[in-house]
């Protein structure tokens, strides 16, 4: 390996090798995928002492670096947690090959046949925060896509997600792929992001995952395309027409489950006429969960709601923090979504078909639900597997970033000599 100090060498000759890996990885059997990937789920699985004695020096610096509780959570892995790194490489494994797939095919007067075919992207750059797991899910994404991979993980996790990627390793090598095409750069030095995010020659696409001064970061400096949500500012509206059992459940699962992912329930609004039935039941439950309620001037009259201040409005807090205001209407709870939201994913609690279709209508978050807990924002639970991050912008993918949205397409055209007149 290139002297770890000489960084700009050291990324250089990473991206030529993931260039070079995925001109292979573009034409490589499904079959020889789907082996490395189970045989990295084996590895995973075999190896899960080692990784969580690596997870254990992790825990140790983040609580040296003094991180939020939320953020030690995500750091944590145990047993339960590798077994779902394990589920996850296999559900990737199990499913179609996206590559090669004939998006649409048509016939032109001339005598051309034309289809449009899915393609690798080419080098993904995936830069992340905390969760070690990442290193997996998006190893295994990009692996199934055709793509070559280039990982950085957090200072962090730096020990669980290399013990991780050496799995991912193993498993390339027990397929006969090429070992380059999941890489994980060897240092914490910051210097290797910000080399990452100008090679323009070698990567093709970078995934920000983690919070808003890593995303901002990305986005403000890369020259390398990205996929990116900033924030995931989520809302749920409680309509006038809300079931009150689903409300209650939706609720709480929405902000207390994992306060600490993207999904999770950041601010609740709620109709006027259920603000002393079904709005206090909710916000009662939530304090009672032991979530601090930072509400409007109606709602501080529930005991225990503290007081809202501007800075709450479209605040990720990340932590058992949710804020809460009571609006008019649906049409009120679309303006403040729009004004204060992050286009992640949003939630309406109603039994109405009516007012459920004008809040998916009228808005343009990438993830619009009803009547289910936010936390579902996920590409493993959308049965892509794992996801390698939920993007916001217009531009390519939006919504969780699966396989399939890892790839581009490329025409195919055959004639029979035929010429243009």
């Amino acid at each position: 390996m290139t002297d770890i100090t000489d960084i700009p060498a050291l990324m250089a000759e990473i991206g030529q090798k993931a260039k070079a890996a995925s001109a292979e990885l573009a034409f490589a059997p499904a079959e020889a995928k789907t082996k490395a990937l189970e045989a990295a789920a084996e590895a995973v699985w075999a190896r899960r002492a080692e990784i969580i004695e690596a997870n254990a020096k992790d825990m140790d610096f983040g609580r040296e670096k003094g991180l939020s509780d939320a953020m030690m959570d995500r750091l944590m892995l145990d047993e339960g947690r590798i077994q779902g790194i394990v589920d996850g490489l296999r559900a990737v494994a199990a499913q179609d090959d996206p590559v090669g797939e004939v998006l649409t095919e048509w016939d032109r007067p001339s005598g051309l046949h034309i289809k449009r075919v899915r393609t690798p992207l080419g080098v993904v750059g995936v830069i992340y925060e905390s969760r070690p797991n990442v290193t997996a899910d998006a190893g295994a994404l990009c692996l199934k896509s055709g793509n070559a991979v280039i990982l950085r993980g957090g200072s962090e996790s730096f020990h669980s997600s290399g013990a991780i990627h050496a799995c991912l390793v193993e498993g390339l090598k027990a397929a006969g792929l090429p070992e380059d095409a999941i890489q994980l750069i060897p240092t914490r030095d910051r210097a290797a992001v910000q080399e990452l995010l100008t090679m323009v020659d070698t990567v093709d696409v970078i995934v920000p995952r983690g919070g808003k001064g890593l995303v901002g970061l990305v986005q403000r400096e890369a020259r390398v395309p990205v996929f990116a949500h900033l924030e995931g500012i989520v809302h749920i509206y409680l309509d006038a027409d809300a079931d009150p059992v689903k409300a209650l459940d939706v609720v709480i699962n929405a902000k207390t489950r994992r306060t600490g992912i993207c999904g999770a329930a950041e601010c609740l609004l709620i109709h006027e006429s259920l603000v002393d039935t079904i709005g206090q039941g909710v916000l009662r439950a939530l304090l009672d969960k032991g979530v601090r309620v930072h509400g409007d001037d109606t709602l501080q009259k529930i005991e225990g709601v503290m007081a809202a201040t501007d800075a709450d409005w479209g605040k990720e807090y990340l932590d058992m923090d949710i804020a809460a205001k009571v609006v008019g209407d649906v049409d009120g709870a679309i303006a403040h979504i729009r004004q204060y939201g992050s286009n992640h994913t949003d939630c309406i609690i109603t039994e109405n078909d009516a007012t459920a279709a004008r809040f998916f209508q009228r808005l343009d978050s990438a993830i619009l639900m009803r009547n289910a807990s936010t936390q579902f924002a996920d590409g493993g639970e959308f049965g892509m597997g794992a996801e390698i991050g939920i993007a916001t912008g217009k531009m390519h993918a939006r919504g969780p970033v699966g396989a399939a949205q890892l790839t581009s397409f490329k025409y195919l055209v055959e004639g029979d000599g035929t010429i243009r007149g």
